[in-house]
C-alpha cells in the first residue's frame, strides 16, 4: 500500500509541476511523467489491461504534444548542459530498468492463476458461452464493453496521431494544388 501511496504523490507532484513550470515542452514532459505513473499504479492495482491502454494513450498523446510544443532550436541541446543531460537520461534509464526488473521478477509462476476469477473464466467459460476458444469467449462474452472500450481509445488514438502527423495539409477553398 506504501507504493501506491508514493506512486499518487508522485502523479499529484508530476501534475503540480506541469501546472506551474514556464516552458511549456518540460510541462508535456511532466504530464507523461505523471501518465507513466498512472500506468504503473494501474499495474501494481492488477489492472494491467488499463495499464496497456494508459500506455498507448501515454505515448501517442505524448508525441503529439512533443511535436506541437517543440521547436527546431531546442535551448537545452546548444547551452552547454551536456553533462546534466547525459546524467539525467543515465539515471532515468537506470530507474525505468530496476523497476522493469522488479515488476517481472515478481510475476507468478506462468500457468498458476493468480485469482480466483481467473479460476472462474478457466472453469466455466466453455460451458457458459459455448466457444472453443477461451480467449475469445472471454473477451467477446465476459468482457465485451470492456474490449469495445480499449478497442475505441486506440482507434482514437491511432486518428489523432494521423491527424497531427500527416504531412499535408488541407487545401483552403480556391486554393490549387501544388504538388
Amino acid at each position: 500500500m506504501l507504493e501506491i501511496n508514493f506512486l499518487l504523490i508522485f502523479i499529484i507532484l508530476g501534475a503540480l509541476v506541469a501546472i506551474n513550470v514556464k516552458d511549456l515542452l518540460s510541462a508535456v514532459v511532466a504530464v507523461g511523467a505523471s501518465g507513466l505513473g498512472l500506468c504503473i499504479t494501474f499495474l501494481m492495482l492488477k489492472a494491467p489491461d488499463l495499464a496497456i491502454t494508459q500506455l498507448v494513450v501515454e505515448i501517442l498523446c505524448l508525441a503529439i504534444l512533443i511535436r506541437a510544443t517543440a521547436r527546431d532550436d531546442l535551448p537545452f541541446s546548444t547551452s552547454g548542459r551536456w553533462l546534466f543531460n547525459t546524467v539525467a537520461t543515465c539515471l532515468f534509464l537506470a530507474v525505468f530498468l530496476y523497476a522493469g526488473y522488479q515488476a517481472l521478477k515478481n510475476l507468478p509462476v506462468f500457468g498458476s492463476p493468480v485469482m480466483r476469477v481467473s479460476e472462474f473464466f478457466l472453469n466455466e467459460a466453455s460451458q457458459k458461452t459455448h466457444a472453443t476458444n477461451l480467449v475469445s469467449a472471454i473477451n467477446l462474452n465476459f468482457r465485451a464493453y470492456d474490449t469495445l472500450g480499449e478497442a475505441t481509445v486506440l482507434f482514437a488514438a491511432a486518428i489523432g496521431v494521423m491527424s497531427v502527423m500527416r504531412k499535408k495539409a488541407r487545401k483552403k477553398l480556391g486554393e490549387k494544388d501544388e504538388g
